[in-house]
């Protein structure tokens, strides 16, 4: 699937360090501010503990998780959207990805430098989140301007398009985002081709010392208190613990490192869940003792259209799809077992594909 979900933040937070957790591409970190002069895009495995219980069933010769696109872009700083840092460049950036990861600092360091000269999580979201609005502002302006012109000579719709503008607009003019703003599905779509910044998904994640990896610090606190009320997915990483687990060589390794440090899994493969999540995606499943593999679509895609994801040619001839549930293969072991147990469902083109389905598509081309 052609999703990206981007990393966002105040320049010099740890988001890069994150990245180079998640990502193969590694990308180099540093201690000044504006150093980054270009996003850093990488191909992210998706941590899915289901794939691998199948494999240990199955026993496939290989194992292939599924992906999503992650991307790290430059630190922003206060008056990006006149030009100061890499100004619109980020948030140029910022408008090619369909979701947001908002690293937010709650560590104190003083060999690393906050560009505000002070550790203040809720203060660095507010900066963030005031460029991304003044941004989204002017998009709605130049869009009152010309739907103004079309209400003039009396095009259909153009009135109730432009109220439902003024209203993005008062909402922008007093500090919100655009995911807050009280509107119907329907009179949102009307402004889907303005992409609006504030529009999309996030979820916040706090970066913060290796102490506080497990519990969380007073930063952390001062930022869900801010964020209480909006239904915000609040995430706390340690980035310096998580890039030291990425060195570790062996899988024992990195299970003895976790447990000292009292964490049950790594930190980011919760936020690369979220990502997942955010970007409205889910995995269903192939199995046989050549490979195991996760496969992405959105969620609510067809049988028919998830068997497009695998190839074309089973979508164009496709017949039905020998669907189970994961639970009952964890139950059954074996596709026969399940099989003989009745669980096997035979479903058609407009069957919903649910998270975690076993598929084998049956078409003819």
């Amino acid at each position: 699937m052609a999703l990206k979900c981007g990393i966002i933040g105040i320049t010099n937070i740890g988001k890069t360090t994150i990245f180079n957790c998640i990502s193969k591409n590694k990308a180099e970190t540093s201690n000044y501010a504006f150093s980054a002069s270009s996003s850093n895009k990488g191909i992210v495995e998706v941590p899915d503990a289901r794939l691998f219980k199948i494999a240990e069933l199955v026993k496939p010769e290989k194992l292939t998780p599924a992906t999503v696109e992650i991307v790290d872009i430059p630190g922003l700083a206060k008056g990006a959207s006149e030009g100061e840092g890499m100004g619109n460049k980020f948030l140029d950036d910022i408008q090619q990805v369909d979701a947001l990861i908002h690293v937010v600092r709650c560590f104190d360091d003083e060999n690393l430098a906050h560009v505000e000269g002070s550790i203040n999580p809720v203060r660095d979201v507010e900066i963030v989140d005031l460029e991304l609005q003044i941004k989204d502002l002017e998009m709605v302006e130049r869009k009152i301007h010309r739907t103004e012109k079309l209400v003039k000579v009396g095009e259909k719709d153009a009135k109730k398009v432009l109220e439902i503008l003024l209203k993005y607009k008062d909402h922008f003019e007093n500090f919100q985002n655009a995911r807050t703003i009280d509107v119907t599905e329907t009179e949102r779509k009307l402004l889907g081709d303005l992409y609006l910044l504030t529009e999309k998904p996030v979820v916040y994640v706090c970066n913060v010392d290796d102490a506080s990896a497990v519990s969380g610090n007073q930063y952390v606190d001062q930022l869900k208190t801010a964020l209480e009320g909006q239904n915000a997915e609040i995430l706390v990483i340690a980035g310096a613990l998580e890039a030291d687990i990425t060195e570790l060589e062996t899988e024992e390794e990195r299970k003895e490192f976790l447990e000292d440090a009292g964490l049950t899994e790594p930190g980011v493969n919760k936020m690369i869940m979220a990502a997942y999540s955010l970007l409205n995606l889910q995995a269903f499943f192939t199995e046989g003792p050549k490979e195991v593999r996760a496969w992405t679509i959105k969620k609510g895609m067809t049988a028919k259209q998830s068997a497009g994801v695998i190839h074309s040619d089973l979508e164009r001839g496709f017949i039905r799809a020998e669907v189970i549930k994961y639970d009952d293969f964890m139950h059954y072991k074996t596709e026969h077992a399940v099989k003989e147990a009745g669980k096997m469902k035979l479903e058609g083109k407009d069957y919903i594909v649910q998270d975690g389905d076993l598929m084998f598509i049956r078409f003819n081309v």
